[in-house]
């Protein structure tokens, strides 16, 4: 399997026009076939080609549904010394709010949980693919592999109390706010065209005539947690009578319109794009990390830690 990957690699490196994004499609068959060799066929593996270096990282591993695994930040191949990368604002950013990443340069492979540095393997020198043209000889297959299994295999932890589930949230709201709706604002404006230059236009009108791009872009994000707690919340302990949809034990956003509270109109105007709209992919991402925050908090086991507490 990696005797032909990195022959891939040297193949692509080698066509004379190859970009940070030619390697994906390479990397991408990578994984699925690791996973298709564990028996973990119904994972998906989406890529998110960037326009900028804000947004979320390139690769997403999810189920397709719901469940996130884990995300991956690809670097250019010619990029030999990852050391360097760790050190940017950009992953930085990553690694305080996604808790299981790997960062590669398609020949090393670095896997963090919560921000630390775990495991750290590489499978084929850069000096004889870069310098030699070639493609290098495998290494370390076996600690790959043991790499992948830890990634593969994540699921976050439930949260349990309100003070972590508060952190939790905080971390991706704030993620949402500068790296996601900032940057999308800022594009729109450029295009003249998109969704959230309207929702700026229609807070500005009827909330607050004052309000900037920097803290539209806060309240927003904060609307969105917001809502998807709200509707969690009236999934787990419905007021009757209660009409809201299937959540199947936890919350998603195209299911959360169905479960905001019919009185408040702006929150069910905002999860009407946020629920059944198409969002910018970069967008959809952090909106489904968060909701994975919410599906895996025990809601009741929260409260009760709260009123002991």
């Amino acid at each position: 399997m990696l005797k032909t990957y990195l022959k891939k690699i040297a193949d692509t490196s080698n066509s004379g026009d190859a970009r940070e994004e030619s390697y994906y499609s390479v990397l991408k068959d990578l994984f699925e076939k690791y996973c298709s060799s564990i028996g973990k066929k119904k994972i998906h593996v989406t890529v998110l080609p960037k326009k900028t270096e804000a947004g979320n990282p390139d690769f997403r591993i999810w189920d397709g549904k719901q469940h996130i695994i884990g995300y991956i930040e690809a670097k250019d191949p010619s990029i030999e010394n990852l050391d360097r990368i760790e050190d940017t604002e950009q992953l930085k950013r990553y690694l305080h709010t996604f808790p299981n990443l790997i960062l590669t340069n398609f020949l090393e492979f670095r896997l963090y949980r919560d921000g630390q540095l775990t495991d750290k393997v590489i499978i084929g020198r850069p000096v004889i693919l870069n310098k030699l043209k070639t493609a290098p000889p495998v290494e370390k297959e076996a600690e790959l592999l043991q790499l992948l299994e830890k990634f593969f295999f994540f699921s976050i932890p439930k949260v349990y109390n309100a003070k972590t589930l508060a952190i939790e949230l905080a971390k991706r709201t704030r993620f949402l706010k500068d790296e996601v709706i900032s940057q999308e604002l800022r594009e729109e404006e450029e295009t003249g065209k998109g969704f959230i230059q309207g929702f700026y236009a229609a807070f500005k009108e009827y909330l607050i005539s004052s309000l900037t791009e920097d803290e539209f872009s806060d309240l927003y994000a904060q609307t969105i947690t917001y809502g998807l707690f709200a509707a969690l919340t009236r999934h787990t302990h419905p007021s009757p009578p209660y009409q809201g949809g299937d959540f199947e034990g936890g919350v998603n956003r195209k299911l959360a319109y169905d479960n905001i509270p019919q009185t408040i109109g702006i929150l069910r105007d905002v999860f009407q794009f946020v629920s059944l709209g198409s969002l910018p992919q970069q967008m959809e991402w952090i909106i489904d990390d968060i909701s994975e925050i919410l599906s895996v908090t025990d809601i009741n086991k929260r409260l009760i830690v709260e009123e002991c507490g």
